[in-house]
């Protein structure tokens, strides 16, 4: 940095004046001895005043010249009159080290020019933006695209001054890199988050018949499948006027640990769900399915095979008979209306099933848009438990901040999986890495947290790849437990130690609060963060998935 604080530069003139005051001494010396030795000449004997006025004027003609000489050789007089400006004089020839340092000053003015008339487009831009913003148009996305250039310019144009000045900062030069491009220009961030637009959002109350039930079935996947499963068949339910029943732990995943059941209820000021036991109890003289509808036909009636069957009869549960309602395959799934669902799963039965429907394409703006379909007071009726989000707050208090990245960089199985798609989302190390460098530059945050199953020979490599301004970003995994850190207490004190779900979940929430998101293409994991960051409008316009609209640069061939 050029800029020096004001007890430097004093010290720089305590300095200054420590040399002028060495020349002083020596003018001041002869001139005391010539004023001793002008009183007296030849052993003593007085002078008239003529003649010590004569002596005087020749003895004066004799040291001048020699006071002189000792000033020129003992002082140094471009200290005492240099200026502080941004040129180098070639007093010692015309050298190429001279040459190139003035062509370095120049070079140093003719950026800062560039960086003003930029910062002169940018004020426009956002002065256009604000006399705009009453008015709804197209141009916001160019806008901000524009924004986002001229911003990136900026930032370069930084980065050559910076490299610039490294050469001249002990030098004195004044300070050409002032801060005035700083991330939070005009109140803008780059990484910003989404405009949700929820007034616009359209929703359709939920207000269940209190003895009408709707058992949701999911079977495909893992725990991130069947929480959008559940989202969906609220949905159905809420189309249906139905209580929906969340599937028991002995047929599916406890969501139990990692959702506040109740909580559902309070957002909708009214029961709407009921756990598979609060069902079982109301039902107990009569476990009874009456309709089992299926959505799939394809590649098996509701996606199911019969171990599910029988783990739901050993719930003391009595089947009707399975139907198809249409002839649809998981595969290439129609799109459907709410129409067409009300058309094929109404009933006047007590309680229905419907089969899965994660992989169901229904009214997709409509469930996709933020908050999800349903009419609520709550931000999302799908989202972790208390307890998880409390840790996920006291993890990011402990090791990550207030502006942190999140990626999930899903390797396990994923090698095989991204190949068979066109085009793959398998990314060789380095290559990803080149990717999130280019996030982290762009998001301007120090930390990364790092949600992964790749092994330690991978995630090593990739610490090693992620880099920033010529420094490390570290990658901050969730530690092993540790009795000395008590982030994880409230987890532990409720008995959800352990619980790779929970465990998940955690994960989720954390990268669901980051200020800017990466993902992994095809994962629902990461499609189930991005569902929780648009209901919790933390979602940034810098989020994306790794290398998003790129090719990896090596695929393997097949087997």
């Amino acid at each position: 940095m050029m800029e020096r604080d004001s007890s430097d530069e004093e010290e720089d003139h305590e300095n200054l004046i420590s040399q002028n005051a060495r020349p002083n001494d020596v003018v001041k010396s002869p001139t005391n001895h010539t004023r001793r030795s002008a009183l007296r000449i030849d052993g003593g004997g007085r002078l008239s005043g003529a003649a010590r006025g004569f002596n005087k004027r020749y003895l004066l003609a004799i040291l001048l010249p020699m006071v002189i000489l000792i000033l020129y050789f003992t002082t140094d007089l471009k200290s005492l009159f240099q200026m502080r400006i941004p040129t180098i004089k070639d007093i010692g020839g015309n050298s190429p080290l001279n040459r190139m340092r003035e062509s370095e000053l120049r070079a140093l003015y003719l950026l800062k020019q560039q960086e003003l008339q930029l910062l002169k487009m940018w004020n426009y831009t956002t002065l256009q933006n604000q006399s705009n913003s009453s008015s709804v148009n197209n141009s916001n996305s160019f806008d901000e695209d524009l924004k986002s250039r001229v911003f990136s310019q900026i930032s370069l144009n930084k980065q050559i001054q910076g490299i610039l000045l490294s050469s001249h900062e002990s030098e004195g030069f004044p300070d050409l890199n002032e801060n005035n491009t700083d991330a939070s220009l005009s109140g803008w961030n780059m990484c910003g988050k989404v405009d949700q637009k929820l007034s616009e959002r359209r929703t359709i109350e939920w207000k269940p018949r209190s003895n009408k039930y709707l058992l949701a079935i999911c079977v495909s996947g893992q725990m991130s499948n069947h929480l959008i499963c559940l989202e969906k068949h609220m949905f159905f339910a809420a189309l249906l006027n139905r209580v929906l029943v969340i599937p028991s732990s002995k047929v599916d995943f406890p969501f139990h640990r990692v959702l506040d059941i109740e909580t559902i209820n309070k957002c909708l000021g009214r029961k709407v769900v009921v756990t598979f036991e609060e069902f079982a109890e109301i039902k107990k003289n009569h476990l009874h399915i009456d309709k089992f509808m299926c959505y799939f036909s394809l590649p098996q009636p509701c996606f199911m095979d019969d171990d599910h069957l029988k783990k739901l009869k050993g719930l003391g549960l009595s089947l009707g008979k399975i139907e198809t309602v249409w002839k649809e395959d998981v595969k290439k799934p129609n799109q459907r209306k709410v129409d067409d669902v009300t058309a094929k799963f109404s009933s006047d039965d007590d309680v229905i099933a419907v089969g899965d429907v994660f992989f169901a394409d229904v009214e997709r703006e409509w469930v996709m848009q933020p908050g999800g379909p349903i009419a609520h007071k709550c931000k999302t009726l799908i989202e972790p438990s208390r307890l998880i989000l409390l840790t996920a707050h006291r993890f990011i208090q402990t090791f990550l901040g207030k502006d942190f990245i999140a990626l999930h960089f899903r390797r396990h199985g994923f090698l095989k999986f991204c190949n068979a798609k066109q085009p793959s989302c398998f990314f060789p190390v380095p290559q990803a890495a080149e990717c999130i460098n280019r996030v982290v530059e762009r998001a301007n945050t120090p930390v990364v947290y790092l949600s992964t199953d790749a092994a330690a020979s991978e995630t090593g490599l990739l610490q090693s790849l992620v880099v920033w301004n010529g420094k490390t970003v570290p990658l901050v995994q969730r530690p092993a437990r540790n009795l000395a850190e008590k982030w994880d207490a409230l987890l532990y004190r409720h008995g959800l130690e352990g619980d790779s779900q929970v465990e998940a979940m955690l994960d989720k929430t954390i990268c669901a609060l980051s200020s800017v998101f990466i993902g992994s293409s095809g994962s629902t994991f990461t499609e189930d963060i991005l569902r929780i960051r648009k209901d919790w409008g933390s979602a940034s316009v810098c989020d994306e998935y790794l290398c998003q609209g790129e090719l990896p640069n090596f695929i393997a061939e097949d087997e």
